[in-house]
């Protein structure tokens, strides 16, 4: 496991998540966020993948001070006609808009 790293102003504090569950990036990601939802803990992930849940107000940020400016994960791949197929369909399912198709 992973411990949570927070830098502020020169200050670095470290957090060893320990629970009843504890849920690594990868599939479980919405089991993640639904948990945090449900209100078993708290979540750290990509804030974009917790917007539809900020914005609801079902889930609410904590340690806003401590937040470290991340646009998010970029994927760089040779720009091919032909991608492979397992390459493009993560491609597809990782794009914000997952209706859009690469050309």
């Amino acid at each position: 496991m992973t411990d949570w790293t927070y830098e502020r102003d020169g200050e670095t504090v470290r957090v060893e998540p320990d629970g009843p569950l504890i849920v690594t990036a990868g599939g479980a990601t919405d089991l993640a966020v639904a948990a945090a939802v449900a209100g078993v803990g708290v979540i750290r992930l990509f804030a974009d993948w917790l917007l539809p849940s900020l914005d609801s107000g079902a889930l609410e940020p904590v340690l806003a001070d401590w937040e470290a400016d991340f646009s998010g994960p970029f994927l760089y791949y040779p720009g091919r006609r032909l991608v492979p197929a397992p390459l493009r369909a993560f491609i597809d399912f990782t794009r914000p808009d997952r209706h859009a198709s690469i050309a």
